[in-house]
């Protein structure tokens, strides 16, 4: 999709309203909000796109910037800063844009109808940001990209791989929340696999060089 940088923000803004307004699931009708991204305006100067899972109840769902205020934030930044990434350079978003919720009030796991409700929000997202390179943190954010474009990948085979997917590349990784780095991803592994995001940019920058 070619824009220019005034109309990329006009959609941003758009779709932002437009997922503001949604009302297809519990967690919407309940009152919680979409969460799109802090850098809705300047999409087109990011160098990767994130794909979460959806906003945590003590993260993004209260902050309103994804992967922020909470532990798993916390983890984010501290493997960002590990490969020298800047949140300036790149745009967050999930699979699921409200905060999926227990009676309880706890975050639960986004159900596929869920899931299958933002699909068209995600594709669009990453049709208006044109990133190089996606990156997934978590495998519902890895099996959500599948409605944009099909691929059989699973996480525990290719987290921490630099894939071919839909035109860019695919860096598959976990999520960071404290309870996937106590029992899934410890934190060299993490680190390891955050390596991966940095090839895939160096790759990304190299065709670019070339073409």
């Amino acid at each position: 999709m070619t824009t220019t940088l005034a109309h990329r923000r006009e959609l941003f803004a758009a779709l932002a309203q437009e997922a503001a307004a949604c009302r297809r699931c519990e967690a919407a009708s309940c009152g919680r909000r979409a969460v799109l991204s802090e850098r809705n305006g300047d999409a087109a100067a990011a160098r990767v796109l994130f794909v979460g899972e959806a906003p945590g109840r003590q993260g993004g769902d209260r902050t309103r910037v994804p992967f922020s205020g909470d532990q798993s934030g916390r983890n984010f930044q501290r493997y960002l800063d590990s490969i020298n990434l800047a949140r300036a350079e790149i745009f967050i978003t999930n699979a699921v844009l409200c905060n999926p919720r227990k009676s309880s009030g706890a975050n639960r796991k986004p159900t596929a109808r869920e899931i299958a409700n933002c699909s068209e929000f995600l594709r669009r997202q990453i049709a208006l940001v044109d990133p190089p390179v996606v990156v997934t943190l978590g495998a519902v954010a890895l099996a959500a990209l599948s409605s944009v474009a099909y691929h059989e990948f699973t996480l525990k085979d290719s987290a921490g791989r630099v894939l071919r997917w839909g035109g860019r590349l695919l860096v598959p990784l976990y999520h960071p929340s404290p309870q996937v780095l106590a029992s899934h991803r410890r934190e060299d592994a993490q680190l390891g696999d955050y390596r991966a995001v940095a090839r895939a940019l160096r790759r990304a920058r190299q065709a670019n060089e070339t073409t």
